[in-house]
C-alpha cells in the first residue's frame, strides 16, 4: 500500500472507495500512465476532505512548467490548506504550495524532510525528484532516492518505481553500470515504469551505445508506449539513436508522428520537439517549416518566463524561424524573470546566455555563439534538465567552433566529450 510508511498514518478524510481511486492513480503515475486527473476527482467527489487527493491533483497541475495549470495548483493549495492533515500530509501540503508559486528549491526541501521521516511515501519521491530534476540537482536526484531506498524491498507495491528513480539519479552521477543494470531490473518487475526505460536510455545514449539503444528501445514499444502520457519523451530518446547513426529520415518520421505530430502545446513535449530540429539544424539538415509552426507555438508559452529551460528550447524555435521578433520578445521577458522573485531567477541567469548564445549562432556571428556558450558550460546544470538535454550546448559550441575555424576548441570539446563516456563511477 502506497501509504505504508516508517511511522504509518492513516490517510485523513478518505474513504475506502477514495483511496482505492487514489492507490490506482499513484500506480499508474509511477509508470506514467492513465488517466490521474480523472482518478483523482473521482476520489475528491467521493471525499471532498481527502487532502492527498487535493495534493496530488495540485502536483499534477504545477510539475509541468506551463503556465495554464497553474491557477488549478493554487486552487488546490488553498483548499489543502484548508483541510485537515496529519504531519506527513501537512509537508505535502507545504511542497504544494511552494511549487505552485515557483519556489522549486524550498519544495524540494521540504520533501526530502517529509522523505527523512517517511522513507516509504512513494509520492514524495517522486515529486521529490522531479524537483531535482528541474534544478539539474544531480546529487539529490540520486541521494534522495538512496537514503530512501533501504526502506523498501520487493515485496513491496511501487518497488519498481523507486528502482527506476535511482537508476536515473545514478546514471546523472555517473553510475552508468549501476544505473543501467537497476534500470533493466526495474523493467523486469514492472515492464510499463517509463521511468526506468527513459533512465537506460539515457546511460546508452551517455555511452554512445547506438545500437543498443536503437535494441533497447524498439524491442517492445507497448511496454513504453500505449496510453502513457510520458512516450513522448522517450521517442524523443529513440530518435536521437537514430540521430547518433545518421538516419536522419528515421529521425523526421518519428518527428512528424509519436513526438510532435499532434501538435503539443505541454512545454515538455515543445521541448523535445525543438531539441530533436535543432539537432538536425546544426546538422545542416532541412527541416522544411516545421520551424515556423513550432515558433508559433512557442511564441505565447513563453510570453513570460517561467522556466528559463523552456526559453532556451523556445529559442532554437525562434532561430529555426527566423523569429527576431519573437526573439526579441522573449530576451525581454528574460530580464523580467531575472527581476522577480522566485527560482526561475537563478535559473535564467544561466539561461539568458544560452539563448544570446543561440541567437548568435543564428545571425551567423560564430565567435558571439563560443562566447555566450562556453563559459555557461560549467554551470548549465543549474537551469534544470538531464545532462543528455544539456548536451545540446556542447553540441551548439562545437558546430560554431567548426565554423570560426577554431580548431583547438573542438578538439578539446570533442576529447572531452569522448572522455565522459567512458566515465564509470561505482
Amino acid at each position: 500500500m502506497a501509504f505504508d510508511i516508517a511511522t504509518p498514518q492513516r490517510p485523513t478524510g478518505a474513504s475506502a472507495a477514495a483511496l482505492d481511486h487514489y492507490e490506482t492513480v499513484l500506480a499508474g503515475h509511477q509508470c506514467f500512465i492513465g488517466e490521474p486527473v480523472r482518478g483523482l476527482r473521482a476520489a475528491l467527489a467521493d471525499s471532498p476532505d481527502f487532502v492527498m487527493a487535493q495534493v496530488f491533483l495540485g502536483y499534477l497541475h504545477s510539475a509541468g512548467t506551463d503556465a495554464a495549470p497553474l491557477p488549478v495548483a493554487l486552487d488546490c493549495h488553498a483548499k489543502a490548506l484548508a483541510l485537515p492533515a496529519n504531519s506527513r500530509e501537512a509537508g505535502h501540503v507545504a511542497a504544494l504550495g511552494h511549487m505552485a508559486r515557483g519556489e522549486i528549491a524550498a519544495a524540494a526541501r521540504v520533501l526530502a524532510d517529509v522523505s527523512a521521516a517517511y522513507p516509504r511515501d512513494a509520492l514524495a519521491l517522486q515529486i521529490g525528484q522531479l524537483l531535482d530534476f528541474l534544478q539539474g540537482d544531480a546529487r539529490m536526484l540520486r541521494d534522495r532516492i538512496g537514503a530512501a531506498l533501504p526502506h523498501w524491498d520487493q515485496t513491496m507495491p511501487g518497488y519498481h518505481a523507486v528502482l527506476g528513480l535511482h537508476a536515473f539519479g545514478l546514471e546523472e552521477t555517473g553510475h552508468y553500470a549501476a544505473a543501467e543494470a537497476t534500470g533493466r531490473r526495474a523493467i523486469d518487475l514492472e515492464p510499463r515504469n517509463g521511468w526506468a526505460q527513459h533512465a537506460v536510455a539515457h546511460v546508452l545514449e551517455m555511452q554512445d551505445r547506438r545500437e543498443e539503444g536503437l535494441a533497447w528501445m524498439r524491442d517492445d514499444l507497448a511496454r513504453w508506449t500505449g496510453d502513457s502520457y510520458f512516450q513522448v519523451h522517450n521517442w524523443w530518446h529513440l530518435a536521437l539513436f537514430h540521430l547518433g547513426l545518421g538516419d536522419t529520415d528515421a529521425v523526421l518520421a518519428l518527428y512528424d508522428d509519436p513526438i510532435w505530430g499532434d501538435r503539443s502545446e505541454l512545454a515538455y513535449n515543445m521541448v523535445d520537439a525543438s531539441a530533436l530540429l535543432w539537432r538536425l539544424h546544426l546538422q545542416g539538415v532541412d527541416v522544411g517549416d516545421r520551424w515556423d509552426v513550432l515558433a508559433d507555438k512557442w511564441a505565447p508559452a513563453v510570453a513570460e518566463s517561467l522556466y528559463a529551460f523552456n526559453d532556451a528550447h523556445a529559442a532554437m524555435a525562434f532561430v529555426g524561424a527566423g523569429r527576431t521578433d519573437a526573439m526579441a520578445a522573449l530576451r525581454e521577458a528574460q530580464q523580467r524573470a531575472m527581476a522577480r522573485p522566485g527560482d526561475n531567477a537563478a535559473f535564467t541567469a544561466v539561461g539568458e546566455p544560452v539563448v544570446r548564445g543561440l541567437a548568435a549562432f543564428g545571425d551567423g556571428d560564430w565567435r558571439g555563439a563560443i562566447a555566450a556558450l562556453q563559459p555557461v558550460r560549467a554551470v548549465a546544470h543549474r537551469f534544470g534538465g538531464s545532462h543528455a538535454q544539456r548536451d545540446v550546448i556542447d553540441l551548439t559550441l562545437l558546430e560554431a567552433a567548426r565554423r570560426a575555424g577554431d580548431d583547438g576548441l573542438v578538439t578539446a570539446v570533442e576529447a572531452e566529450r569522448a572522455n565522459a563516456r567512458l566515465r564509470v563511477v561505482e
